[in-house]
């Protein structure tokens, strides 16, 4: 559905945004720098755009040191690429020959870009960030309204029964920031949520449970989502010869209201329930308007293809659940082959609906997955057929397209089919791939942001899936020509763009990044929308053309409109600022990439920066041990540790660093060639226990802290290059502490959850939260045993000394589990070799 025109405004809490600074005076250009205000990594490519509305740039450009403020890199500014959009001239920066980790900005003349970050872990934890969106677009229970929605949905229209018939297809995510539910975007948002758990599942992490609430179930919460549109695709598709494609219509463009206080009508009764359309391979639309519709395959393909996928992905966990989603794919696909053609959404009273007219490359994607989940090579030679009616996803190349007329927009069955072909047919579908960058380059190589993707809407979805498009094409062929263009659509979502805006609702947590989305929960609630991609620029023309469309306050962003492009941070723009479901689930895949590409293709699991687990793929693991005020068992495991012959990582304060009763041990455990790190000086409190956002303390009170921890460590010849891993106080912490800890070079740890390890230092007079040492030691090794990849790559934490009102000590119970663990066949590694 083209985005509705119903809603809102956002405060965005606690955000600081650098401004860029522009000169306006006669003797200096109009002129501003755009620059990835996420951030780039060290090895890759690094580029900033220098645009003006007057003069030509400075020849030369510096890269200048925040903390220092020395110049660190000078460069040529090059060769201009003349006028774009608002800009008279414009040229671009490179400065990827400078690799040295830090915050930096770029000076050209008398402009300077905002600050960014250099280091190589700039991706970590954007993939789960993002997820909080798809979390709140939760339809059925929601977990962030802590309240359910729309739990009468539906009686159909169109079908076989009777107009009217109750059929439950309650759940599922709301498609953007109206109310209405597709197959068509939630089958693909659904896939590339599996598909990022299947490819990078170490990027991943397990801080919520099921339903959406904070807490751990040891499924990585990329996977809970995916079930989430998974089980409303299976009410979507209640028999094999009944699909439904869509849920509610435009009547719910009804005005601003919480999904959860919707009571919008559509016949049954306020609040009893919506439209839900039999999918038809026939026009469909109940009012003014309708669709054109010729078949089934489009939707079909897209049911087969996510349930195929999860066949894949439950194959060794569930079984019976895999089997179920083998036989849905089969039979869904069964009906795209029956019914060739495409099966578009329905409008109602408006004339927008997304317009898609391909369905061969659904088809595609289908038949590879079905080829590589039974191996029957019809399901390949099918494949190939329609690989080759569609060799080039149509809009690359072009310079305009109808709403989502070619979706999804990148090809995933080329990649997927690549996969299981010979050299011949591999070679062939990867220059299928090329040929479409090609398109997209030949427009691209003339101006300075490396443009090529056409102005429509939901273009930072386009952007999104043309650079997910490079990297499939990186990966199976080994060809970096392309990376500059991937880079720049990547660099262009994060504020290297006309407008020096990120299209992501948080991301990056200082950045400028939408305020006033086209949202009711932010304009009723003032909630934030973490991690939600927004629609993006709109050609001008497009948006002079559309319907209701009205700013609510003056442009902020006016100097940079033009007639080519136009993006408003306004909540009355639903063109450009609305949020989208599918493109932020796009983006969780594309992050999960770069993230996992970062890491050297290490499987290390990050949560809001910090490393949380190792390798799950060996049986590995790191014994750590924190401690402050109390260390009472540090004898005993100091001498367990060396019977055992094993290695321990301890975090300890500079409190514990300086006490006398403790030197002796400390001594013994740096001899024994255990690991000695920091866990801050004075055992500070960073961020509160019930508003995880909401900061204790202030940059300069953390490096204070943390420069004296280090001072402590020195007195034991420990110096931080030694101890780069930093584990914090309390085992608490949030997104900006781990960007505090990356400045000063060091890598923030924190234990794996699922254990309750870390509650070894409760006592009996803290009531419910006292945990003894039978459910430690239980809790243990019940998970060694019974989750998928048991203790591997784990962070066990414990405490080396514990309050004297809990008698029993778990420290006790050390030469058990080192025994135990040890006859499973783990190794016990210090955590700079497990994470090494």
């Amino acid at each position: 559905m083209m985005r509705g025109f119903s809603i809102g405004k956002i405060a965005c809490s606690c955000m600081l945004v650098f401004i860029t600074v522009a000169f306006k005076n006669k003797e200096q250009p109009e002129a501003w720098i755009r620059v990835n205000q996420l951030g780039y990594q060290l090895s890759g490519i690094k580029v900033g755009v220098w645009v003006g509305k007057k003069g030509l740039p400075a020849p030369i450009f510096e890269l200048i040191d925040t903390k220092t403020a020395a110049v660190v890199f000078t460069g040529s500014t090059g060769s201009t690429y003349g006028a774009y959009g608002p800009f008279t001239q414009s040229c671009r920066l490179d400065f990827t020959k400078f690799n040295r980790p830090g915050i930096y900005y770029i000076k050209c003349g008398d402009i300077a870009s905002p600050e960014f970050r250099l280091a190589d872990n700039i991706y970590a934890g954007t993939a789960d960030f993002c997820l909080r969106y798809m979390r709140q677009q939760r339809s059925g229970f929601n977990p962030f309204l802590k309240d359910s929605c729309h739990t009468k949905d539906g009686f159909t229209v169109y079908g076989p029964m009777s107009d009217g018939t109750h059929i439950d297809v309650s759940g599922g995510w709301h498609d953007a920031s109206d109310y209405l539910q597709y197959v068509t975007t939630s089958a693909n948002a659904t896939y590339h949520l599996l598909a990022a758990y299947r490819d990078f599942p170490g990027v991943f992490t397990d801080k919520y449970e099921a339903n959406g609430l904070e807490g751990n179930n040891g499924v990585a919460d990329v996977l809970d989502e995916a079930k989430w549109g998974l089980d409303w695709l299976l009410k979507m598709n209640p028999k094999k010869d009944w699909m439904f494609n869509q849920l509610a219509d435009d009547r719910d463009h009804a005005g601003m209201r919480l999904p959860n206080k919707d009571s919008v009508d559509y016949g049954m009764g306020k609040g009893n329930g919506r439209a839900v359309y039999f999918a038809s391979n026939k026009p469909q639309g109940l009012g003014l308007y309708k669709n054109r519709s010729t078949g089934l395959a489009s939707t079909a393909g897209k049911f087969a293809s996510a349930f195929a996928l999860a066949a894949v992905v439950y194959d060794k966990n569930n079984q019976a659940r895999a089997a179920m989603f083998r036989d849905k794919s089969l039979s869904a696909y069964s009906l795209g082959l029956a019914k060739p053609g495409v099966c578009q959404t329905a409008p109602n009273r408006a004339p927008y609906f997304y317009e898609e007219d391909n369905w061969t490359d659904d088809m595609e994607l289908a038949s590879a997955q079905l080829y590589r989940l039974t191996g029957r090579k019809q399901y390949i030679k099918q494949s190939l057929q329609y690989a080759t009616k569609e060799k080039v996803t149509p809009w690359m190349g072009k310079d305009t397209a109808r709403h989502y007329q070619w979706y999804p927009f990148h090809n995933f069955g080329h990649y997927e089919l690549a996969l299981e072909t010979d050299k011949k047919t591999k070679a062939a579908l990867i220059s299928y791939y090329k040929t479409g960058i090609d398109r997209v380059w030949a427009k691209a190589q003339h101006n300075a942001f490396y443009r090529g993707i056409p102005f429509i809407w939901c273009s930072n979805n386009l952007t999104t899936s043309f650079a997910i498009q490079c990297a499939l094409y990186r990966k199976l062929s080994g060809d970096r020509t392309y990376e500059p263009l991937e880079q720049a659509c990547i660099d262009w979502l994060f504020g290297c763009n006309p407008w020096g805006k990120c299209m992501v609702y948080g991301l990056p947590a200082n950045g400028d990044t939408p305020k006033d989305p086209h949202s009711s929960l932010a304009f009723l609630n003032h909630y934030p929308l973490d991690g939600a991609l927004v629609d993006g620029p709109v050609y001008g023309s497009i948006f002079k053309s559309l319907r209701g469309l009205t700013l609510s306050k003056p442009d902020a962003y006016a100097d940079f409109q033009s007639d080519l492009m136009v993006y408003h941070d306004d909540k009355g723009d639903y063109s450009t600022n609305e949020p989208t479901m599918d493109g932020t689930a796009s983006l969780v895949y594309l992050l999960a990439g770069k993230a996992y590409e970062e890491s050297g293709g290490k499987k290390v699991t990050k949560y809001m920066g910090a490393v949380i687990r190792g390798d799950t793929t060996t049986k590995k693991i790191a014994l750590v041990f924190t401690g402050d005020e109390f260390g009472d068992g540090a004898q005993l495991i100091v001498r367990t540790l060396k019977q055992q012959h094993v290695h321990g990582s301890f975090f300890l304060t500079g409190n514990f660093y300086r006490n006398e009763n403790y030197k002796k041990q400390i001594s013994q455990l740096k001899l024994d060639g255990n690991y000695l790190g920091v866990h801050s000086d004075k055992h500070l409190l960073y961020c509160d226990w019930s508003n995880r956002d909401s900061l204790l303390i202030t940059r300069q009170q953390f490096e204070q802290d943390l420069k004296q921890a280090y001072r402590e460590l020195k007195k034991f010849n420990v110096d931080k290059k030694q101890a780069c891993y930093f584990l914090p106080p309390y085992e608490w912490y949030n997104d900006t502490i781990a960007s505090w800890t990356d400045r000063l070079n060091l890598q923030l740890v924190n234990f794996t959850p699922g254990t309750r390890s870390n509650a070894d230092y409760t006592f009996p007079e803290m009531g419910s939260r006292y945990v003894d040492n039978n459910t430690v030691m239980k809790s243990i090794l019940d998970y060694e045993q019974n989750k998928k990849n048991g203790l591997n790559g784990f962070i066990l934490l414990t405490h080396i000394g514990t309050d004297p009102k809990r008698k029993e000590k778990f420290y006790t119970q050390l030469p058990y589990l080192i025994t135990e663990l040890k006859s499973r066949g783990y190794r016990f590694l210090k955590i700079d070799e497990l994470l090494r």
